[in-house]
C-alpha cells in the first residue's frame, strides 16, 4: 500500500480585486510573492464573475480590494471574491480593506436611517470572511460591528514621523478640523513630543453630506506651524476652511496631513487653491495623475499592510506595528 503524505505546512496566498492592482502589486512585493493569477470581467448587464485559476484549497487567503470609486462594484468584486474562496476551501480568509466603504454610516443621526458600516461588515461575515483587516476606520467602534478578529491598522506613526521630519517641533501645532478627532491629535502630540493641540469648532447639518460650517480656532497657533490631521479628505471643504481658519488665527503655516485621499468633485481644485504648503495622504485609495499637484505628498501604505499580513499569517502580533498606540 503506498503511504499517504499530509501536509500541515501553511500557504499565505494574495489575492487581488480590480479596484487598486497597483496597491495590490505592492504587498506583493513587499511579501516577496506573486498574486494568485485571478480572472474577473463583467457580464454586459454590470454583474462581476470572479475565477481564480489555481487551486485555493487550506491556504490562508488575503482578498486586497480598496473600496474606490465606484464603490458598490468594489465591495461586490471582493465579497464574490471571499464567496469563491470559501467554496473552494480555503482554510482562512482575511478581508484586506484599506478604506472601509460605508465607514461614515457607523450610527443613526436620526430616525429611519441605515447603520450601513454595520451591514457590510455582516455581508462580509457572511459571505465567508474570518477576519477583517483595515487603516483607519473612520470610527473605532467599526471593529465591533464584524463578528471576528478586526485588524485596525494606523497610518498615524508613518503620517507623524514624514511630517516631523520636515517642521521645528519646537513650533508644531497639532490640530484636529472637529472636537471629535482630539484624541486622535493626542496620539500625533505623544508621538512628536508632547506639542500642543488645539481643534476647529464647526457645526454640521445632517441633512446635507459634505458640507460644514467651520468655526472658531480653539487653542493658541498664533506663529506656529499647524498639521490639520483627518482620516480622509473627501470634497476638502471641511479641511481648507479649517486651513483659512489657521492663518485668519496668526499660523504662521499650515500643513494637511490625512490617510484617506477620496477626493471627490472639487477637493483637488479647492486643495490646490489653499494656502496649505503641502498636503500630505497615503495611498488607501488610488491618485490619478490629474488629481496630482506640486505640493501633494503620496506615502505608500503597502509596508505597512505587508508587515500585518505577515504577523497575521505567523500568528504573531499586530498590536506590534501600532508603535504604542491601539
Amino acid at each position: 500500500m503506498s503511504e499517504i503524505r499530509l501536509s500541515s505546512e501553511k500557504r499565505l496566498r494574495l489575492f487581488a480585486g480590480r479596484g487598486f492592482p497597483e496597491l495590490a502589486d505592492e504587498v506583493a512585493a513587499e511579501l516577496g510573492i506573486p498574486l494568485t493569477p485571478t480572472s474577473a470581467y463583467d457580464f454586459a448587464n454590470g454583474e462581476i464573475f470572479v475565477r481564480f485559476e489555481e487551486s485555493v484549497r487550506g491556504c490562508d487567503a488575503f482578498v486586497i480590494q480598496s473600496h474606490t470609486n465606484p464603490v458598490n462594484k468594489q465591495i461586490m468584486e471582493q465579497l464574490i471574491m471571499v464567496d469563491a474562496l470559501k467554496r473552494a476551501s480555503a482554510k482562512r480568509i482575511t478581508v484586506v480593506a484599506p478604506f472601509y466603504g460605508y465607514a461614515r454610516q457607523d450610527k443613526k443621526s436620526r430616525g429611519r436611517e441605515p447603520i450601513t458600516a454595520r451591514l457590510m461588515a455582516d455581508l462580509f461575515k457572511t459571505a465567508g470572511a474570518d477576519r477583517l483587516m483595515c487603516v483607519d476606520l473612520h470610527t473605532s467602534q467599526i471593529q465591533g460591528f464584524f463578528d471576528g478578529p478586526v485588524d485596525h491598522l494606523f497610518a498615524l506613526p508613518m503620517l507623524a514621523n514624514y511630517v516631523g521630519s520636515k517642521v521645528d517641533r519646537s513650533r508644531l501645532t497639532i490640530v484636529s478640523p472637529d472636537s471629535g478627532r482630539v484624541r486622535v491629535a493626542e496620539r500625533w502630540s505623544d508621538l512628536l513630543g508632547g506639542c500642543p493641540i488645539a481643534f476647529i469648532h464647526k457645526t454640521r447639518d445632517p441633512r446635507i453630506p459634505n458640507e460644514s460650517t467651520t468655526g472658531r480656532v480653539v487653542g493658541d497657533v498664533q506663529g506656529q506651524t499647524c498639521v490639520v490631521i483627518d482620516d480622509m479628505i473627501d470634497t476638502a471643504g471641511t479641511i481648507t476652511k479649517a486651513v483659512e481658519a489657521l492663518f485668519d488665527a496668526g499660523a504662521a503655516d499650515v500643513i494637511i496631513a490625512a490617510t484617506h485621499a477620496v477626493l471627490s468633485g472639487p477637493a483637488v481644485d479647492r486643495l490646490k487653491s489653499s494656502r496649505a504648503s503641502e498636503v500630505v495622504i497615503t495611498n488607501t485609495l488610488p491618485i490619478t495623475e490629474d488629481q496630482k499637484f506640486d505640493n501633494l505628498t503620496v506615502l505608500s501604505i503597502a509596508p505597512l499592510l505587508a508587515r500585518a499580513i505577515r504577523e497575521v499569517f505567523e500568528d504573531g502580533s499586530v498590536t506590534s506595528l501600532f508603535d504604542g498606540h491601539s
